[in-house]
């Protein structure tokens, strides 16, 4: 009965050992494909991996990441399961105040709870970082948090992937990596006087985009757009190499080299379909 009750207890330890690590590996793969390590990294800096501190310039000024680690005291260590979710899902920080649509809630919303709590699993399973966040280089009215409840009334809607039944499993999984984690949209749609994304412009590119650069027009228009083969983007994703050899710089080498390139081959595929078959929308982009 010793002996039974000894094995037990060794599988059940095993057990839950592996569920951990699962989750951890998971959520590794759900970070990678959420570009999380190049935004909440200083690598110009020598800041240490998701310990915050890059800046993002923007029209409204330049915001500077937060440390993602789970250091207690200048992390996120002492958040719960529930103070992830809310952050991730609605834009909300632990003390009730709002985060700046530069971090990317309004496509993370999107995102399956169990993601989102994997991308947690992992994040704590990694060193702890002391480091300080650094302060928005931001003038009012823009970097005032409170606005942000009436622009979330206008222009956020929570909630989470709806599969399209007339889409099979690969373009839906292409859809829910896309719009959700890979927020793609964030850095390739036009926005508005507010800062919101215009969904009229879908991919459809911006000239003055995240770090001040531009980002293509990536819908299937035949003048403006990419209008690569499913297999030409699945290429670019994996390697970094666009149909005419040219590599990717940027923000999306970083994407391509810290994130897409650890994706599965079937994830990568599904990605470049949607892509694909976006809806056309011609808006030139100088520099493309």
């Amino acid at each position: 009965m010793g002996f039974f009750l000894l094995t037990l207890t060794a599988l059940t330890t095993v057990s839950s050992a592996l569920a951990a690590t699962t989750i951890v590996d998971r959520g590794e793969y759900l970070v990678r494909a959420g570009g999380c390590f190049s935004c909440h990294t200083d690598k110009k800096g020598g800041g240490e991996a998701f310990a915050g501190g890059r800046p993002l310039k923007t029209p409204f000024g330049t915001f500077y990441s937060p440390n993602i680690t789970a250091d207690k005291n200048t992390g996120i260590g002492n958040w719960s399961d529930e103070n992830f979710l809310t952050a991730v899902k609605k834009g909300v920080r632990p003390d009730g105040s709002h985060y700046f649509p530069v971090f990317p809630f309004t496509s993370y919303t999107l995102m399956k709870d169990e993601d989102a709590l994997a991308i947690k699993a992992y994040l704590f399973s990694l060193p702890k970082v002391a480091k300080q966040n650094q302060n928005h280089d931001v003038s009012a009215p823009f970097g005032w948090r409170w606005p942000m409840v009436f622009w979330k009334l206008l222009f956020f809607d929570k909630g989470d992937f709806t599969p399209t039944n007339s889409q099979d499993n690969e373009w839906n999984r292409g859809a829910y990596l896309v719009t959700a984690l890979a927020h793609c949209g964030e850095c390739h749609t036009v926005r508005n006087f507010a800062g919101a994304m215009d969904r009229s412009m879908w991919m459809a590119g911006v000239q003055d985009g995240p770090e001040g650069d531009a980002a293509p027009n990536i819908t299937p228009a035949h003048a403006s757009g990419i209008a690569w083969s499913v297999d030409q983007m699945a290429f670019f994703l994996k390697s970094g190499t666009k149909p005419d050899w040219e590599r990717a710089d940027g923000l999306m080498g970083e994407a391509v080299l810290e994130g897409y390139k650890y994706l599965t081959d079937e994830d990568i595929r599904a990605i470049a379909r949607y892509i694909n078959e976006l809806p056309p929308i011609e808006n030139y982009i100088s520099g493309y």
